[in-house]
């Protein structure tokens, strides 16, 4: 070997100029790929996965903030370019495999409470994500995210991550009319139409996943959102192929970009719903993160997320950027463990989830052909591997094992993460008192409790 010879790496490739980058190396580089044991097809594969189960929020949020007076075509604009901004800086920032978008349950409370309830303007109520984000994003980049974290109790940290799962379930379950409102007396739910195509579908695109991924079968979660795609595009009528582009249309005279009104934000009837959104959005995704990292296997020795401050940054920043394009706030996605289940372990991940969206803007037709039953068995299959987490759990301690599944039964049960974390932290601190063993407490757990009982006792929870 003479001395100008160089031995890299395995996976890294070389061109006829010996210092030049090549894509495998600098995709080597920016997300470490050989060092969390995965590949570029399989980070590629994952992206594509959590894409197609997120999908959905580029006609969810746009249909709510219409109601509301949004035009859906700017809001449609917005969701994609926000979840495209998001998500590639979760991906190239924080190098993890969680994607970002405009929140549902967030949309939800400013198109119904916000705009309809409280009767202010779309500008209005832009201006209040907006300062929404500021104060996320300052809760963030100070380290109270971090800290929060920090000071999560370990069986409310499981029990948030069960919680989700089952919370994952029931979405899914419903989406597809496999579980309904029960519309008599009784138990709130009740079983749907087992024999409609959408649930059928769905449980056996779930079956399909169960026995592709035992088979170790590359993408396969993607492989069954194709084909039940696929199948919808045959026999449903309501999936129909209406083309492969449009051009986006940023709404014209009824654009809100860019409308947004801090100043009228800025009242005392609007700021308790400032806090409001913060205060959700800060356990809300906090606990998604977490719960995301923790699948993807993306915790360091002490159980904290690597690159935690970058990540917990990066969804706030992106409300501020949803509210200057006419969007909701933003938020990691709990769809995001169905690319974690599909493999995904980096930023790369999120990386091609963020492309997805930039080129939905162009690809809006296609988005379409991608119906309820085709996602429904991938948010399946990933709510009951994060069921999992039961084993973490340390059974012999009973206070704090007992609090982590108080969180998780009534995170599903009121379809509230927060709720759950609320009733997690309270259950843990009076528990241990009754138990004798306050001394485990600590000024963390006990200073986050508290905030949350008077957030809920206040009324001021959404």
């Amino acid at each position: 070997m003479s001395e100008q010879e160089t031995v890299l790496p395995a996976g890294f490739e070389t061109s006829a100029t010996p210092h030049r980058i090549t894509p495998n190396t600098w995709l080597e580089q920016r997300f470490q790929l050989t060092a969390r044991g995965t590949s570029a097809r399989q980070e590629t594969l994952a992206g594509l996965t959590t894409f197609l189960a997120m999908v959905y929020s580029v006609f969810v949020v746009p249909a709510m903030l219409g109601k509301a007076g949004f035009d859906t075509s700017s809001v449609f604009i917005a969701v994609c370019l926000t979840s495209a901004f998001g998500s590639l800086l979760m991906g190239l920032w924080a190098n993890l495999p969680i994607a970002v978008g405009c929140a549902i349950s967030l949309t939800a409370f400013t198109a119904f409470d916000l705009v309809l309830g409280q009767g202010l303007s779309p500008a209005v109520a832009l201006g209040a994500i907006f300062l929404m984000g500021l104060i996320f994003t300052a809760i963030s980049v100070t380290g109270v995210r971090t800290w929060i974290l920090r000071n999560l109790p370990a069986g409310i940290a499981h029990g948030t991550g069960i919680g989700i799962g089952l919370f994952l379930l029931l979405i899914a379950a419903n989406e597809v009319g496999l579980v309904v409102k029960n519309p008599g007396p009784g138990l709130p739910v009740s079983l749907g139409a087992l024999n409609a195509m959408p649930a059928l579908l769905s449980i056996l695109g779930l079956a399909a996943i169960f026995g592709l991924e035992r088979r170790r079968v590359p993408g396969g979660i993607l492989l069954v959102i194709l084909a039940l795609s696929a199948v919808g595009l045959i026999w449903d009528p309501a999936v129909t192929f209406k083309g492969l582009f449009a051009l986006p249309s940023f709404g014209g005279e009824h654009s809100l970009i860019g409308t947004m009104d801090v100043g009228g934000a800025l009242s005392a009837v609007v700021i308790p719903s400032v806090l409001a959104l913060v205060m959700t959005a800060v356990f809300d995704a906090t606990g998604t993160i977490r719960a995301v990292a923790g699948q993807a296997g993306q915790l360091d020795k002490d159980g904290q997320i690597i690159n935690g401050g970058r990540a917990l940054t990066a969804d706030s920043v992106s409300s501020i950027v949803s509210a200057g394009l006419g969007g909701a706030p933003a938020a990691a996605y709990i769809e995001s463990a169905a690319g974690t289940a599909a493999g995904g372990k980096t930023g790369l991940t999120a990386t091609i989830v963020g492309l997805g969206f930039l080129a939905l803007i162009f690809l809006s037709p296609l988005a379409a052909l991608v119906p309820a039953y085709a996602t429904a068995p991938a948010l399946m299959y990933v709510g009951l591997l994060m069921l999992g987490s039961v084993r973490k759990l340390h059974l012999d301690d009973t206070v704090d094992t007992m609090a982590g599944m108080v969180c998780a039964v009534f995170i599903v049960l009121t379809c509230n993460i927060v709720t759950g974390i609320m009733l997690g932290f309270t259950t843990l601190v009076i528990g241990r008192v009754f138990a004798g063993e306050w001394r485990k407490l600590n000024v963390g757990t006990l200073a986050i409790a508290v905030a949350l009982a008077v957030f809920y006792l206040g009324g001021w929870a959404i």
